[in-house]
């Protein structure tokens, strides 16, 4: 086996990266994210040597070179970046969804709006037919003389909609009272009826044809008085829907004497006009096009951090994290060879030790910086700041007031 050199005390990020270039050393980082940041570049040698001091050197030798702890270093700084933006984007999707995946979002401050809120609730007024992205549409049922039951499901089929229809408003209801006002049947000699009520009252028919000019106060009080009339004495025109059967009430085409065809029984409702959507719309509006656009948290383009913009905050916890990889690399180096034979004795290695301490300490790590971040929310900081008000009030509510007498 070769003799693999080990930490020897230094290391040069700048001197690797050089020998990289003309190809005579491999990349200083596995990835290359930040090699080209001169703070990173920096920072680098630093850090190699802050792990391998606190890994006991030089008490103790490590087993690890310096592209090791840069690729600990890089990984750390990742993971940040990663943490980070996960955070913002939990914090922000709302507004960042829909945008372009072209946006600037590392450097941009998110300002919240009511796109997507706006765009979410516009399916409750859907529902009312005043917004929403389902269309409402009107479909129209022939009514037959004396069939008092239609198939709903049959009408969309054979209207060529596939995958159903939902009514949403049923225009069936009693003849406006204004045209048995002026009915022709009440006027005699005028051709109408001779005695019998007002077109319209009982079936499916009206007249309008002669009018005469009363006062509007006078009008308004016959069309009241009609409508009670109707609520009271008549049978109101109805329907009801029971699975795709539709039912209306009274049966269609029954004139003022009963008879199917009475003159002006199938003048008035020889359609029954409804609005419906087709379940299929409503099940294709759940999918809008997201080409180009943020749909989903794995798209929202945010990029690896510039190291370099990175505060002291930031960069304490990756020099943290990357001494708790290091430990771990070491560790599973000295795991290799659980124990050395010297003479007369043997040396056992802390393998094991070290690599369940680093792993806690990264959960440490990972978790410290998580509550972080949370703390920071839009929405902790909000109660933050109401929580202070709140404390402030309180406060000025001790002062004594002065009671000047002028």
């Amino acid at each position: 086996m070769a003799n693999i050199p080990i930490w020897p005390g230094s290391s040069s990020f700048a001197q690797v990266s050089a020998s990289y270039a003309t190809g005579v050393w491999p990349p200083p980082t596995p990835f290359g994210f930040y090699d080209n940041d001169p703070q990173f570049q920096a920072d680098a040698n630093k850090v190699a040597n802050f792990c391998a001091l606190r890994l006991g050197y030089p008490i103790e030798n490590v087993e690890l070179q310096d592209i090791n702890f840069w690729a600990g270093f890089e990984e750390a700084t990742t993971i940040y970046g990663n943490e980070l933006y996960a955070f913002q984007t939990r914090d922000n999707y709302l507004s960042l969804e829909g945008a372009p995946t072209s946006v600037d979002v590392n450097d941009d401050i998110v300002t919240p709006t009511f796109s997507t809120i706006v765009r979410l609730s516009q399916q409750y007024g859907e529902e009312a037919g005043v917004g929403g992205n389902v269309h409402w549409l009107k479909g129209r049922l022939p009514l037959i003389p004396g069939q008092q039951r239609y198939d709903l499901a049959k009408w969309a089929e054979d209207e060529g909609i596939v995958g159903g229809i939902e009514i949403k408003n049923v225009y069936y209801q009693s003849p406006p009272a204004i045209s048995q006002l002026y009915s022709p049947a009440l006027l005699a000699g005028q051709g109408g009826l001779g005695g019998v009520p007002a077109a319209g009252l009982y079936g499916f028919g009206y007249g309008a044809a002669n009018y005469l000019m009363m006062p509007t106060s006078f009008t308004m009080q016959n069309i009241q008085a009609i409508e009670m009339q109707n609520t009271v004495a008549l049978s109101n025109y109805s329907f009801n829907i029971v699975d795709n059967i539709i039912s209306v009430f009274p049966v269609p085409g029954t004139g003022a004497f009963g008879e199917v065809g009475y003159e002006g029984g199938l003048d008035y409702g020889i359609y029954l006009v409804f609005d419906f959507i087709k379940v299929q719309d409503r099940i294709d509006a759940a999918f809008a096009n997201g080409t180009n656009k943020i749909s989903n948290t794995s798209n929202v383009p945010y990029v690896n951090p510039v190291y370099s913009k990175i505060n002291s905050i930031g960069r304490s916890w990756i020099f943290e994290y990357t001494l708790a990889r290091a430990k771990d690399a070491l560790g599973l180096v000295r795991n290799k060879y659980s124990s050395i034979p010297i003479p007369g004795a043997e040396v056992t290695l802390n393998g094991n030790e070290l690599v369940t301490s680093a792993a806690a300490e990264r959960d440490a790590l990972i978790t410290r910086l998580r509550e972080y971040f949370d703390q920071t929310s839009r929405q902790a900081l909000l109660e933050r700041r109401q929580a202070e008000s709140v404390a402030r009030v309180a406060e000025i509510n001790q002062v004594p007031m002065t009671i000047y007498i002028g």
